[in-house]
């Protein structure tokens, strides 16, 4: 009898006895990385390598000890994929990968009905200084102060597709490196690869603010599947 026979006769004697090795399930995402924040709510936003313009958001809460999945939609990232962003450089159209806090929400739009989140409505006044001469670098402004370019900066209200609802994502945020970048957020999608932001269909936008809970300090995740830019590492 041909060795390949024997192995599959083998195989299949072990499965009828019930005494196959199992395999081991692999862990949720969450539960390989580094550090999640310390709270139990998560955003995980992975691309497949560091040139890649998609990839998928997830949104999980921790349960019982273990990590659930919430939600998961599919995510576009910047026009030049992902870098650390410990390096980022501004208008590099690059997305910062890393571990981050999530501010506060924005929109043009109301907040959908169930968001606790805090929420800004966008008014016509209201600017995010991307300008790294001014002292509200990388800040939420309204109205936007003299030493803030507005050619340098976003008026939020022109975007009234993208940043129909909106979650600011804490890079270079709380002590800003004046260059780094400024006004990355997750938002509702617009029609192709963003400037350095993460983006997400508008329902599963609306989805992730009414699920968003402050007092479970939800965080995101931004990375690659693997490489120096792996999601796990952070």
């Amino acid at each position: 009898m041909r060795q390949g026979v024997v192995v599959t006769l083998m195989s299949a004697s072990l499965l009828l006895l019930g005494t196959a090795p199992a395999t081991a399930e692999t862990p949720p995402l969450p539960a390989r990385m580094a550090d999640t924040g310390g709270g139990s709510q998560l955003i995980t936003a992975e691309a497949p390598r560091a040139g890649a313009t998609s990839g998928t958001v997830t949104w999980w809460d921790r349960r019982g000890g273990r990590w659930v999945r919430a939600g998961s939609a599919p995510a576009r990232f910047g026009a030049q994929g992902l870098v650390s962003g410990t390096v980022r450089r501004q208008g590099t159209n690059t997305t910062p990968t890393g571990l981050y806090d999530l501010p506060f929400a924005f929109g043009v739009r109301p907040a959908p009905p169930g968001t606790t989140v805090r929420y800004r409505p966008v008014r016509e006044d209201s600017w995010w200084c991307q300008d790294t001469a001014s002292r509200s670098y990388n800040r939420w402004t309204q109205p936007r102060p003299a030493d803030c370019r507005a050619a340098e900066s976003e008026h939020l209200i022109g975007y009234r597709t993208q940043y129909a609802h909106a979650l600011v994502i804490g890079f270079n945020y709380h002590r800003p490196v004046r260059g780094r970048g400024a006004g990355i957020f997750l938002h509702v999608n617009g029609s192709g690869a963003t400037a350095g932001c993460v983006s997400v269909p508008a329902d599963a936008m609306r989805r992730i603010l009414r699920w968003a809970d402050p007092t479970a300090r939800p965080h995101i995740a931004i990375g690659t599947t693997g490489g120096p830019t792996a999601i796990t590492r952070y």
